[in-house]
């Protein structure tokens, strides 16, 4: 059966004035499934406020425009209010509780991505909602809310049909939302855009690698997280193009070409375990984003002065390519500078 790795874009799901939110099918991009990978985006308007909820699968959230505020209750403890902003990486883990609201002008977006292996459907993030028209109250009658809460009859028939939105809604312009709190933000989130570089290469990209050493979360959710960044490596890795446009090519089993396309912001695409991919961007620049499904990956790259070709025996190289030893040697002269990203041609 051939492999599907063409990119897609997501689809809505639900929304009202407040904002929506897409998902990514996997029978659209089979290889959600294959790679028990899920991937969805919240957009929220301004008062735009994402009902508290709780998913069956962990992941990373990733604002890709806006700032806002984002509520995280992890298991048995406090909530955590935090400030978002474009960059920022938020690591989710089994059992956490979130909210989210936009009090500003600008849309917010945040992506999320992650590992669906124990979920409820391969390749698919479910929600559960605490609140709502499809929250949890609603599939209880009212003695067991009564019971439950110590509530009286009134009161549990409030917190069963009052709220008649579904997943977001739009707040009152009044309406007081919980401030952030800076101490909060510690090793909850790490943005992307500030943080130090693991690689930057002059004139031809940079690459942030999010790992259990500078965002501890990471490890319980299972996933490590790159921005933006190039990698040609042995892990199953899905990419979001966060901005930009390029040129991108896979090459997988026996050497078989298995993909070349133009990519763009809002692409989603996943590559499979050890295949190769390599992206040329546009003059304007291609940003990315991704999840590699395992919380501290090891990348092997095939060229530049880190690729696995300068470690090869130059017999080995001659013998290997069939050619002789000027050509091995003018082949391994070259990137010696340049590691993973490479500047335009002169």
């Amino acid at each position: 059966m051939e492999l599907d790795l063409s990119p897609k874009l997501a689809k809505k799901v639900y929304g009202d004035d407040g904002g929506s939110y897409y998902s990514w099918c996997p029978n659209e991009l089979p290889m959600l499934r294959e790679g028990n990978i899920g991937a969805a985006k919240l957009a929220l308007e301004k008062n735009g406020f994402a009902l508290p909820r709780y998913s069956d699968s962990s992941m990373v959230a990733y604002v890709l425009q806006g700032a806002g505020v984002a509520g995280i209750i992890l298991p048995e403890s406090e909530e955590k209010v935090i400030a978002i902003k474009k960059g920022d990486a938020i690591a989710l883990p089994f059992g956490v509780i979130t909210w989210w609201y936009n009090k500003e002008d600008t849309e917010l977006v945040v992506l999320f991505m992650g590992d669906t292996s124990k979920g409820h459907k391969p390749g698919q993030f479910t929600d559960f909602f605490l609140t709502g028209s499809n929250g949890i109250f609603t599939g209880f009658t009212t003695d067991f809310v009564k019971r439950a809460w110590d509530v009286d009859d009134d009161i549990a028939k409030a917190l069963i049909g009052n709220q008649k939105g579904k997943g977001i809604v739009k707040l009152d312009a009044n309406v007081k939302m919980p401030e952030p709190k800076p101490d909060h933000r510690k090793g909850m989130a790490l943005n992307c855009e500030e943080a130090p570089l693991d690689t930057d290469i002059k004139n031809a990209g940079n690459v942030v690698l999010l790992n259990t050493q500078n965002l501890p979360l990471v490890g319980q959710v299972g996933n490590a997280m790159c921005s933006p960044g190039f990698s040609c490596d042995s892990a199953l890795q899905a990419t979001y193009i966060v901005k930009g446009s390029g040129r991108l090519q896979v090459v997988g089993v026996d050497g078989k070409w298995v993909l070349e396309t133009i990519v763009k912001a809002g692409n989603l695409l996943i590559v499979p375990r050890f295949f190769v991919v390599s992206k040329i961007a546009d003059p304007g620049g291609l940003s990315w984003f991704s999840i590699i499904t395992t919380p501290n990956p090891m990348f092997t790259h095939l060229a530049g002065s880190i690729g696995a070709w300068k470690a090869i025996s130059p017999e080995v190289l001659q013998a290997a390519f069939k050619v002789p030893a000027e050509t091995e040697k003018l082949f391994r002269s070259k990137r010696t500078n340049d590691a993973i990203f490479f500047p335009p041609p002169n």
